[in-house]
């Protein structure tokens, strides 16, 4: 198997690696070897090919079905590429990763403001509210004049019908709860299409699923209030992006936040946290998020695959990492004392003993 490896920028060049390693102790006591292609993207690829996505680097994906995207830092590129597409949206939207999906789950050993969170937000990461992502050609943020700037929000119902299958299936292997999120009240044909189209597929080929549906606003009341009873939770890109930074806090901190972001062929897996450049370097950034997402990463490699190798290999990880954590070994963002490095040996050193 060939998994793609994209350090990025910031804390990416210490917690990519750490990852990898954990990665690879886990498929190779699954029985599983597999073939690392290290790729460019960002700073390091500016320096080298002049573009922080070098075409190079796409054509490459384009031959992988898996990889682990370290985080970006665009703020900090030249000039000249600001206000381009980021190299994680160049990504997604090349290989049309529509599904990005973001557990929040409390983690014993980690503070949290609401314990026993355990949900999953599915969000469509191709078209809504976002203008970077929902148009063929350029922005669908504009300004015609210098004093007045718009946006256009887009909603297409194949869009709706495949991250809602995504949601629905997901919930079949939970506990078979979705709730759509939307805010209908006030965008009654944007989200009111996606509001209604999801509830159509769930009520049409997912009868054991049980739906409801919030506004928006609503639910993020909710999430503070309740957090622990919400399952599945399927909503639009800007209003998903949102709300999983919130269940993420809410559950423990944004470091601990894993995603994947995934089409019907290729899986990526991606941290829900920034570069961190004020950290990086220090050998101080937090790995559990990168290690958990790639660990998700294996797991629908598993399940597309049908191969329980793959699936244990992903379990051994997110076991590995809890136990870590949970034995009082953290870095300093979630109040322990260990390093990049000491945290990483220590999660090894239980997939190892797995």
């Amino acid at each position: 198997m060939r998994i793609g490896v994209i350090l990025g920028d910031g804390i990416g060049r210490e917690i990519v690696p750490a990852t990898q390693r954990v990665v690879a102790a886990a498929t190779a006591a699954a029985g599983i070897d597999v073939d690392w292609v290290d790729l460019p993207v960002g700073l390091e690829a500016i320096e080298s090919h002049g573009t922080p996505i070098p075409d190079s680097t796409l054509a490459t994906l384009d031959e992988l079905d898996a990889w682990i995207l370290g985080p970006h830092d665009s703020a900090g590129y030249p000039e000249r590429f600001r206000g381009q597409l980021t190299p994680g949206a160049v990504v997604r939207k090349r290989f049309d990763l529509f599904a990005n999906v973001r557990p929040a789950r409390s983690l014993e050993g980690v503070a949290s403001m609401v314990t026993d969170m355990d949900l999953v937000i599915v969000r469509e990461n191709t078209e809504g509210l976002y203008a970077d992502r929902n148009m063929f050609a350029g922005s669908g943020e504009f300004m015609p004049t210098p004093d007045v700037a718009m946006a256009v929000g887009m909603v297409t119902r194949k869009a709706c019908e495949r991250i809602a299958h995504t949601a629905f299936a997901l919930a079949c292997a939970r506990r078979r709860h979705v709730t759509i999120v939307h805010k209908a009240n006030v965008l009654s044909m944007t989200t009111g299409l996606f509001r209604d189209v999801c509830r159509e597929v769930g009520e049409s080929s997912y009868p054991d699923v049980r739906i409801d549906d919030e506004h928006v606003d609503a639910m993020a009341a909710h999430l503070v209030r309740r957090g622990r009873d919400f399952d599945v939770i399927v909503t639009e890109n800007m209003f998903g992006d949102i709300l999983s930074d919130l269940t993420a806090e809410l559950s423990g901190s944004l470091g601990t936040a894993p995603s994947v972001n995934a089409s019907e062929t290729k899986v990526m897996a991606q941290a829900a946290h920034g570069a961190a450049p004020d950290i990086a370097g220090r050998n101080r950034a937090n790995p559990t998020a990168l290690m958990l997402s790639a660990a998700m990463m294996l797991e629908v490699l598993g399940d597309r695959r049908d191969d329980h190798r793959l699936n244990a290999a992903s379990r051994w990880i997110s076991e590995a990492v809890r136990d870590t954590i949970c034995s009082g070994v953290a870095t300093a963002d979630l109040g322990g004392l260990a390093s990049t490095a000491e945290f990483a040996e220590t999660v090894l050193a239980r997939t190892l003993r797995r």
